[in-house]
């Protein structure tokens, strides 16, 4: 048995919210039995007489039936269980998690072991724009998708992951799983342009046995044909400058199904009411609409440039959904390439003064502090000038 039923009730009922809202019906019922028609309408925000239309399909398909409420048939258990992936689950701790303020001490084993996975993570490229999001913030990502059934059942993918949070997913799947996430039917799927990344999340997938597949992309070349269209589910944290958010956010359409309401969890620093502006645009341009805005929502470690904070913003396909960005992609794309800066740092030690930017010897003062001045080795810099290049 397969998601062919879905697809059956999908094309039988006249509704534009995509098969998704059809599966949501279905976990409804599921996880509260003789749930009533009224209560599926307010919990899914459909009208009643979309509900009933979608309800009188799921009964001739033999997926639920109408006795003192609205309950799954034996074969509509399976269904749920089996095929979209239900049946091993820690029901207690998914409605918690669901719909409750998780508290990392409810995760406490779990968030103990990942707190020494996220400290072994790769220093950050800052010439990529890489910064490292808390342990806490790649797990409210992670439990955001499961608020959004994008989490049991699902083909994720992120676009970039120095954040790990394709390893939060999986982790919290073991959790839910009772330390087996294959019993989940989820596959995660990471493509990055470090290797190092790559590597690391690759490690952690096979001594953890967690279901993430890596492979090294560079999203400015065109994504290879056999993953387009295949996910239900995009996460990306691109770089912070417009071009970067579009290229990013065009991949992600390019990799999600072509189906009705699937997101794209995409964190972006907060910016000015024109550039806000211009970013909305687009999204309209690319036939996406943003059904929530969450401020604040991640934080990180070492990002004063942004207040060490960025806001989550959730986006949904729709029908009109497209790339804006089909081929591959040549201008500049991260901040040093289009804020083309360069900062003279005075050595706090021997007085001498070194530049440091895009296509300098020394693009970032990170770098510099590495390797040391030029002229005496210290470490110690300060900022003292800043110039457009």
């Amino acid at each position: 048995m397969n998601k062919e039923l879905i697809d059956y009730v999908y094309s039988q009922v006249s509704i534009k919210d995509g098969k998704k809202v059809i599966e949501n019906v279905l976990l409804d019922i599921y996880f509260k039995p003789g749930i009533s028609t009224k209560d599926i309408a307010r919990k899914t925000l459909l009208p009643l007489p979309l509900v009933s239309a979608i309800k009188k399909e799921l009964i001739k398909v033999g997926l639920i039936e109408q006795k003192r409420g609205v309950n799954c048939t034996a074969r509509g258990n399976r269904f749920v269980e089996q095929t979209m992936g239900f049946g091993h689950l820690d029901h207690d701790l998914y409605q918690r998690l669901k719909y409750e303020q998780w508290q990392p001490e409810e995760l406490k084993d779990m968030m103990a072991k990942l707190e020494s996975v996220f400290e072994g993570r790769p220093q950050v490229d800052v010439t990529i724009d890489q910064s490292r999001c808390t342990l806490a913030t790649s797990m409210n990502r992670a439990v955001l998708a499961l608020r959004h059934e994008a989490l049991i059942g699902r083909d994720i993918v992120c676009l970039g992951d120095d954040d790990l949070v394709s390893v939060s997913l999986a982790f919290l799947l073991k959790q839910l799983y009772r330390n087996d996430a294959s019993k989940s039917n989820t596959r995660i799927h990471v493509f990055e342009i470090d290797k190092r990344i790559t590597s690391y999340v690759n490690y952690l997938a096979e001594t953890e046995d967690l279901p993430i597949v890596c492979y090294e992309m560079d999203f400015r070349e065109q994504l290879p044909s056999e993953f387009l269209h295949r996910f239900d589910c995009v996460f990306t944290d691109p770089p912070y400058t417009q071009q970067g958010m579009s290229l990013f956010v065009s991949r992600g359409i390019q990799l999600l199904k072509r189906d009705v309401g699937l997101p794209i969890f995409l964190s972006f620093a907060h910016k000015s009411p024109d550039f806000t502006l211009a970013m909305q645009r687009e999204f309209a341009n690319m036939g996406l609409f943003v059904t929530s805005v969450l401020p604040r929502f991640n934080e990180y470690i070492g990002a004063e440039i942004i207040g060490n904070t960025s806001q989550m913003i959730v986006l949904q396909s729709t029908e009109e959904t497209h790339e804006s960005i089909e081929r591959e992609y040549r201008q500049a794309l991260y901040t040093g390439e289009v804020k083309r800066t360069i900062r003279l740092y005075e050595c706090k030690r021997c007085n001498r003064v070194t530049e440091v930017g895009f296509q300098m010897q020394w693009q970032t003062i990170e770098q510099l502090k590495k390797e040391g001045c030029p002229g005496c080795r210290y470490e110690t810099f300060e900022l003292i000038q800043k110039k457009n290049a």
